[in-house]
């Protein structure tokens, strides 16, 4: 399989398409405006104690205070809050834990009251961005995520991925990894440390720890609510998370993000720096890979299935619906049942791509064709737990219901992206009166002459509609053509499917858009 990521930056935010043989399956925008991400650790304020929620709200620079319950405080919230006094106080001489003494572990049923005082100073981590009209929700559990492992302070356990399974490996890893870690820091092995040598290990380890220091030197002149550790950027992140011998290119279009990506290559996997690859095409990087279409087929309420069926997605306050429909499937053959089965895994593989292009989260009822067959409703059951192995977020699938009915329940730790295919009419702008069409060519026109005459730009280019892209380029004498004997320059006619019909740019030779 042909693994890719194309990342698109632009003014405002940073686009990321993860392809699998050149269809999407991961999609990620990251909004210039939004610091609250997840992994992120903060030093915030408790600014109120809610004793029935059992939490807090704690200020870490957001416009609504953060939600901190009490379950995700974890047993030795005390040290951590000692420890963070300490530190601020100038007693705390050094990052390191070995002299650490630690308090009493907090009581599994306890109240928040007990631990947490109003304006107590605090270490949190993002647990969930914000959402909606929600602020962040925080734990105090803090860790810090490498390629290879996760670094838990103030925990003293080594604990290896359930998905490395074979004993011998689980065993080798368990002794590699309590010979080197530091005393009182806990560890996590990931999946992408299977088979790794010792070496890889300890310098994953000895980054992350390299990392803590640089977030208590930051701590000790801190003032709440600040930033003390910052989780890498999302593409770094995706890189470090899913980075393998399958990878096949990240593409990006930006010098600056290319430098930044090549640079934690280079740290992470020297030998695979080459498949970093600058963009410098005329169309946009997403129109190159046909993405932009895709996102426009993806996005919308009804989505088709390669033979015939389609889905329909709802989406409400509480969950997510999906009805499963065969469509002219049931035409096609007189086997009621095996259509069922069919349309049914078909749309099982689709939703399991679905749910992670979307990044749905929270309830998702499926409502697949009835099928009586037991076998094909398990059949079913089966396929979708292996569709969604290799979706990163937790999970959990509940088997086909008598009603043909199956629920999913799916870790939400971002808002749900959400790209509207339904474009407003560019005839009328959505009031119902038309002016005549020929209108658009006559501003573009009036556009150009004014930027060659005006401006004295040369080298232009035009980014329009590919219908647009069509009348002005299409036949011998076409109006491109007219454009250069009257204007003396050739200007460049680019389409670009995510633009309105009526919507159109212009760049200048070094590729800046002129405002017009």
């Amino acid at each position: 399989m042909n693994h890719e990521l194309i990342v698109n930056v632009s003014k405002n935010s940073v686009r990321i398409a993860l392809l699998n043989d050149k269809d999407i399956i991961e999609y990620h925008v990251v909004e210039g405006d939004n610091p609250f991400n997840v992994g992120d650790i903060y030093f915030g304020t408790v600014k109120k104690v809610v004793s029935g929620h059992n939490a807090a709200f704690i200020d870490v620079g957001y416009e609504k205070d953060a939600f901190l319950h009490y379950t995700d405080l974890g047993p030795n919230v005390r040290t951590l809050l000692r420890y963070t006094k300490d530190t601020i106080a100038k007693q705390q001489k050094t990052h390191k834990l070995d002299n650490i003494q630690f308090e009493e572990p907090i009581e599994k049923g306890g109240k928040i009251g007990q631990v947490l005082k109003r304006n107590m100073p605090i270490l949190v981590q993002i647990e969930k961005e914000p959402i909606s009209n929600k602020g962040p929700r925080l734990s105090c559990q803090l860790t810090i995520a490498g390629r290879y492992l996760v670094l838990i302070p103030f925990a003293d356990t080594v604990n290896v991925s359930k998905k490395i399974i074979k004993k011998e490996e689980r065993n080798r890893l368990l002794r590699l990894i309590n010979s080197i870690k530091p005393k009182n820091f806990g560890v996590i092995v990931r999946t992408a440390a299977e088979g790794k040598e010792v070496a890889e290990l300890d310098a994953d380890l000895r980054e992350l720890m390299e990392r803590w220091e640089a977030g208590y030197r930051i701590l000790r002149e801190a003032r709440p609510p600040a930033k003390i550790i910052g989780e890498l950027s999302r593409v770094s992140a995706i890189l470090r998370d899913m980075l393998d011998e399958n990878f096949d290119a990240v593409v990006v279009d930006d010098p600056a993000m290319y430098e930044e990506i090549r640079a934690y290559i280079r740290r992470i996997a020297p030998d695979r720096e080459k498949i970093v690859k600058l963009y410098n095409g005329k169309v946009g990087i997403f129109e190159h890979y046909g993405i932009e279409k895709q996102l426009k087929q993806i996005f919308g309420k009804s989505v088709s299935l390669p033979g015939g069926g389609y889905l329909i997605i709802e989406h409400t306050e509480a969950l997510h619906v999906i009805d499963v429909n065969s469509g002219n499937q049931a035409a096609n053959t007189g086997n009621q049942e095996e259509t069922a089965l069919k349309v049914n895994l078909e749309a099982a593989k689709e939703i399991a791509r679905q749910l992670r292009v979307r990044d749905m989260g929270g309830i998702i009822v499926i409502d697949f064709i009835d099928m009586k067959n037991p076998a094909h409703k398990k059949e079913v059951y089966e396929a979708m737990k292996e569709f969604m192995k290799s979706d990163r977020a937790r999970h959990t699938i509940l088997p086909i219901t008598r009603f043909g009915l199956m629920q999913i329940t799916r870790e939400r730790v971002r808002p749900e992206l959400n790209i509207k295919t339904r474009e407003v009419c560019p005839a009328c702008n959505g009031t119902g009166s038309i002016s005549a069409s020929i209108l658009i060519a006559d501003a573009i026109e009036n556009a150009l002459d004014y930027i060659v005459h005006h401006q004295k730009e040369r080298g232009l280019s035009l980014i329009v509609h590919p219908y647009l892209h069509a009348y002005f380029t299409k036949g011998l004498w076409s109006k491109q053509m007219k454009w250069f004997f009257k204007y003396g320059t050739w200007v460049r006619v680019i389409p670009d499917s995510s633009l309105a019909i009526n919507e159109y740019k212009f760049k200048n030779k070094k590729g800046i858009e002129i405002e017009t």
